[in-house]
């Protein structure tokens, strides 16, 4: 389902008019033979067990066909609502897993279905325990006491955003700790010591937008090691020059590529017109706006 998810979004940020694809309505079809009658959650593929990674991606592709109202929408949140535990925290299913990445999972899906407020879920407390992952270095783990982690930092300050709770983040603190990954390539990485990756331009470029800090980056080398992930004869997306491209890395170089207004001086070919992304929904800005989705972020606070 995720797979599905990054191809068709960069397809649609690329400036594919999606309902036009022959292959659409095979695509809504599949979709919704994930969906769990029982449970009300949709899973990873067809026959599988329901999970709220899946059922997210689901709702954005949805989203992107403008198909949101065709859903059992009471049942999709009473999925969403089941997996939250008496500390704020979301499990990603029935067994129990318990990561801040579920928390993100479960306020964008209810934002997305209109139902963020009125008791569904406990909004303030969710933010609690989002809160009790924040580190002495302004980032935040999967759960309270892990370690930093860019991804972990996307879902936290992504979900923080949706329930406007930004003012929970020390926004300068999280700012430098997000700029130090930015490695000598021009790359960025997800904790200290590790490689650059590609797919680090989204959860890191994406959380800077949000606080106004995508400055504190050089963002010239960082849209030059990307473009040295492209692969030249097929024009996918790797994790690092030289390495097989995928869809997950090629969908997030076209995020980072967009979030640094890449393509305003280097526009693409004649009829290639580039979406906006947006950073907190991962999703066309178009379409976030066209929802009224709402998502809190704090203005440019220059370099």
């Amino acid at each position: 389902m995720s797979g599905v998810y990054w191809g068709l979004t960069a397809l649609a940020l690329l400036g594919v008019d999606l309902h036009s694809e022959s292959v659409s309505s095979s695509i809504l079809e599949w979709i919704f033979s994930c969906f769990d009658e029982a449970s009300g959650g949709f899973a990873g593929n067809t026959g599988h067990d329901p999970h709220i990674l899946y059922t997210l991606s689901a709702l954005q592709i949805l989203a992107l066909y403008g198909k949101l109202g065709d859903i059992q929408r009471e049942k999709v949140i009473s999925f969403v609502a089941s997996l939250q535990q008496a500390d704020g925290s979301f499990a990603g299913d029935k067994w129990g897993e318990i990561d801040t990445r579920f928390s993100y999972c479960a306020l964008s899906c209810l934002s997305l279905l209109g139902a963020l407020e009125g008791g569904h879920v406990d909004k303030e407390a969710a933010v609690r325990f989002i809160v009790r992952c924040k580190n002495f270095d302004g980032g935040f783990g999967a759960v309270p006491g892990a370690e930093s982690h860019a991804g972990q930092i996307f879902c936290c300050i992504g979900a923080l955003s949706i329930a406007g709770a930004l003012e929970e983040v020390d926004a300068d603190l999280l700012g430098w700790w997000l700029s130090e990954r930015q490695c000598d390539s021009g790359g960025l990485n997800g904790r200290p010591e590790k490689q650059a990756d590609v797919c680090y331009s989204w959860w890191i470029l994406s959380s800077l937008s949000i606080l106004g800090r995508t400055e504190w980056i050089d963002v010239q080398k960082l849209a030059d090691f990307i473009l040295q992930c492209q692969d030249k004869d097929d024009g996918g997306i790797s994790d690092r020059p030289g390495n097989m491209p995928d869809i997950f890395h090629t969908f997030f170089g076209i995020c980072g590529l967009l979030l640094l207004r890449h393509f305003d001086e280097h526009p693409l070919d004649a009829g290639i017109t580039m979406v906006d992304v947006d950073p907190t929904y991962a999703l066309p800005r178009r379409i976030v706006e066209q929802l009224g989705l709402y998502a809190q972020s704090f203005p440019p606070a220059g370099k």
